[in-house]
């Protein structure tokens, strides 16, 4: 397969395909005239990134994860460890984005919104820094 095959199929850019190629993540073989030449262990491979990132794993912790992916000899605490530091990661990323939700409905519960210069959104903004 080459780039723009796999690239339909694995639901990638092929932009982040050769950049995921670039730090190493995959590695395909290459033809005669230097061409990509994709497996479908490197379709696979694709497709378990794409999942990884969507599920907001970083780049190292998805280097991490195929690592372990096809390490047989892995643990499975070792897998559920990882995924418990990205799902407290997700908790304290949904608690400050409440926190800024909160106070924002605040600020523009307290504006009027009309034809006066007076913004308790600016002034609010301006108070919490």
């Amino acid at each position: 397969m080459n780039i723009g095959q796999v690239s339909e199929r694995a639901g990638l850019p092929a932009k982040t395909i050769r950049y995921y190629e670039d730090i190493g993540l995959i590695a395909p073989s290459r033809s005669e005239n230097g061409y990509r030449d994709f497996s479908k262990q490197d379709l696979h491979k694709l497709a378990f990134l794409a999942r990884a990132r969507a599920l907001g794993f970083s780049i190292e912790d998805c280097r991490t994860l195929l690592g372990l992916y096809n390490d047989q000899s892995r643990e499975s605490a070792d897998v559920k460890r990882l995924a418990q530091d990205h799902l407290a990661q997700i908790e304290d990323k949904i608690a400050q984005l409440q926190d800024m939700h909160d106070t924002l409905a605040k600020l523009v519960d307290a504006c009027h919104g009309d034809h006066r210069p007076d913004c308790p959104i600016l002034s609010g903004i301006a108070s919490e820094g």
